[in-house]
């Protein structure tokens, strides 16, 4: 049975997740601007509650955005350091479907609009549907204003709206059956998708682990 370690810090939210003998163990804290004081600490204490050491991990896996630039990059620092020293694949999930499979989790929500606050007048954006448990993507992830947030072309039946990029639901025109303008990723949801994508083998070796920022004009170097 894998031994899989989720992490994420692409919010406000810092929080490990750990699969092992089939338990889950997780903390979660809302620590703004600590993230990276408190994540190694709060790793060190979920393998201490285990029982066992950083050389029992199968995989790493954690939340590679769209979320905070300063916030996905501590995690991919600190996943390719811990990666690279124990030779382990690494597991990127994305912080949209993260909190997608937390409102499935906390909600039963089967379709869910999520939406992270991109700051400048933006959101992050992406639609998600329930198949055997897993939150999967529709269409594409986006970063752009709220008016321009819409659910997919055939889209039908309830949805759920989670993520702090609701906190401009006037601005958005979809219609939804709930919402949770609060919710920020869990790394227990993250472990979750992480899961699904490790029994398909799509880890991937950690120099090959790269944040996602959907916004270019952040994340690209300007040319010289």
């Amino acid at each position: 049975m894998s031994t899989l370690l989720a992490l994420d810090t692409a919010t406000e939210a810092c929080s490990v997740a750990l699969l092992h003998d089939g338990k889950v163990l997780t903390h979660y804290e809302v620590i703004p601007r600590l993230h990276a004081q408190r994540l190694l600490p709060m790793i060190k204490d979920l393998l201490a509650e285990a029982g066992i050491g950083l050389s029992a991990l199968d995989a790493i896996a954690f939340g590679r955005g769209p979320g905070a630039f300063t916030g996905v990059r501590i995690a991919i620092g600190v996943v390719q350091g811990l990666a690279f020293g124990l030779d382990r694949p690494v597991l990127p999930v994305s912080n949209l479907a993260v909190l997608a499979q937390r409102a499935y989790r906390e909600h039963g929500a089967h379709q869910v609009a999520a939406a992270i606050d991109a700051r400048m007048d933006e959101v992050y954006w992406g639609c998600y549907q329930q198949a055997s448990g897993e939150m999967r993507l529709l269409g594409h992830e986006a970063v752009l204003p709220p008016e321009r947030a819409a659910l997919p072309a055939d889209a039908s039946g309830d949805w759920f709206g989670a993520g702090t990029g609701w906190g401009y639901a006037e601005r958005i025109a979809v219609s939804l059956a709930g919402s949770d303008a609060t919710m920020l990723p869990h790394a227990q949801d993250l472990l979750t998708l992480a899961t699904f994508a490790w029994s398909r083998g799509e880890a991937i070796v950690a120099d090959s682990a790269q944040p996602v920022y959907l916004r270019d004009k952040v994340a690209t170097p300007k040319a010289r």
